[in-house]
């Protein structure tokens, strides 16, 4: 039996990426996974390489902006899988600026997908854990450990030029996992943070060119770093490279394992031995 047999996680942006990495290194411990991504495709196939491991997972296709997405991302795991065990807030991407060039929608998208997006399936998760908490106390005496993974980055820590709206918001994500390890301690809940330094995903990946972008919701991001620049930044990683998706996704996975139960309110930076 793995370390996670028997529980259901939630781990939002998991079509791609980090994300998927996530959900894979879970469900290989015997988590059962709702995945979640903005597009369906990339949902379907991280559904189909749980499968492909013998794993169990459904898919919850939408952007973890919408109102009501929270209610519906816990709503799926408790039809699908009776209750839920794990949150892992994991949805995300950039959008760069200089502080006199960045827009209020930058500022105000950054917020929402990285800061408001996990207070709301927070708060949307809060009655479906008290219940269970309450129903297991009263049952056996004892409480079953829940586990919460926030997302942040190094730059919520240190900031980084260009990115002030992604560093506010994720320094927000540290006031957030700290209050709620201070409230959810009661109902047997850890709240913690993984503060991610340079990790090798298609938002980091090389780009000799401008041209390289996604789409979020009709706007086209730019994505890429400068070979140069990517060098440059490798060279102060103690560890002397990027990290990879599935090394992101193992120190995600610690937060979740029953070897972290005394663990929370804390924040875990997973960046090659690289400090602000």
């Amino acid at each position: 039996m793995g370390t996670l047999e028997g529980k259901s996680a939630l781990i939002s942006g998991s079509g791609r990426g980090i994300g998927r990495e996530i959900a894979l290194r879970l469900a290989r411990e015997g988590a059962r996974i709702v995945v979640n991504d903005l597009d369906a495709e990339p949902a379907k196939e991280t559904v189909a390489a749980i499968e492909a491991l013998g794993g169990t997972a459904v898919t919850c296709v939408g952007s973890v902006t919408d109102a009501g997405f929270g209610e519906r991302f816990v709503q799926t795991a408790v039809d699908s899988f009776g209750g839920l065990d794990i949150i892992v807030n994991n949805a995300g991407y950039t959008w760069d600026a200089v502080i006199q060039k960045l827009t209020d929608e930058q500022w105000d998208a950054m917020l929402d997908v990285h800061l408001k997006a996990p207070f709301r399936i927070l708060r949307a998760a809060q009655p479906v854990i008290s219940a269970a908490a309450k129903e297991e106390a009263a049952a056996t005496g004892t409480i079953t450990r829940r586990k919460v993974v926030n997302i942040s980055s190094i730059a919520g820590l240190g900031g980084n030029a260009g990115q002030a709206n992604y560093a506010a918001a994720k320094a927000g994500v540290t006031g957030l996992t700290r209050t709620l390890a201070k409230e959810w301690g009661r109902y047997g809940v850890t709240v913690n943070t993984v503060a991610f330094g340079l990790i090798k995903t298609r938002l980091t990946e090389t780009a000799a060119q401008d041209e390289a972008t996604i789409d979020v919701q009709g706007n086209a991001i730019k994505v890429g770093v400068n070979p140069q620049l990517l060098a440059a930044m490798e060279e102060t990683i103690p560890l002397g490279r990027a990290g990879t998706p599935a090394e992101a996704a193992g120190a995600v996975y610690l937060l979740c394992t029953p070897d972290s139960d005394y663990v929370s309110g804390q924040t875990l930076v997973c960046g090659g031995g690289f400090s602000m």
